[in-house]
């Protein structure tokens, strides 16, 4: 999860998150090679008194100046396109998890089930016990198996929302009488935060969202014990 004062992206806990970071990073050096050739350009230009008469009327420098922008952006159009075809890729999920978005507070359906599902709010910040994170806490996680691809399937039942789990790199919106999907799959164990990132009324603050990721023979028995309780 974030910490405080953090500039960058959240540690990477899926192979498409992963993804994500190399390529911010590469980007990120793109566009640091162009600010520093610009930087250098003005900059000789503001403090030198001299002319080149081969500057002011040249076929070839034109040419690179054409040529040289169109290169970049196909070095950063390539993985971008990449990136996306990634992200939408979905083969044969393991499991299948519907979370449906509430003014203010998430529900899961695991379809994979047959009478397996939950609803999922914030835990108030006096309730919270020490280890627990404020506005970040629900009273019922989003279990999920590790090494298995998960896929969601997000909607809404009142106004817009949007699930998203930064570390896993996965955000879509949910929008309602409207069904979205999206894969993700998560390596290791762990505990992975979330919240509601689309503006949906008055509590749109206190809507998280909390993945736990475990072995699967844990999950196995986690999903057994659901099923006992209902």
């Amino acid at each position: 999860m974030a910490h405080p004062s953090q500039l960058g992206f959240q540690d990477a806990a899926s192979p498409v998150m992963e993804e994500l970071l190399h390529f911010h990073d590469h980007a990120l050096m793109i566009v640091f090679l162009i600010s520093t050739l610009v930087l250098y350009i003005i900059i000789a230009m503001v403090t030198t008194k001299l002319t080149n008469k081969y500057i002011l009327d040249s076929q070839e420098i034109e040419i690179i100046w054409t040529l040289l922008p169109a290169i970049i952006l196909i070095l950063i159009a390539l993985p971008s396109l990449r990136i996306l075809y990634l992200m939408d890729e979905i083969n044969e999920p393991h499991l299948t998890i519907k979370t449906m978005g509430h003014q203010w507070y998430w529900s899961y359906e695991y379809t994979d089930y047959e009478e397996l599902g939950f609803d999922s709010y914030m835990v108030p910040t006096q309730d919270l016990t020490p280890g627990q994170f404020r506005l970040l806490e629900t009273d019922h996680r989003m279990v999920v198996p590790t090494e298995s691809p998960v896929r969601m399937l997000v909607t809404a039942d009142d106004v817009l929302h949007s699930w998203a789990v930064p570390s896993l790199g996965v955000k879509m919106d949910a929008v309602p009488g409207r069904l979205n999907q999206i894969a993700f799959i998560t390596p290791r164990p762990g505990v992975y935060y979330g919240q509601c990132s689309e503006i949906c009324g008055a509590n749109h603050s206190f809507m998280p969202i909390v993945v736990e990721a475990v072995p699967l023979k844990h999950f196995e028995n986690w999903s057994s014990s659901m099923l006992e309780d209902t």
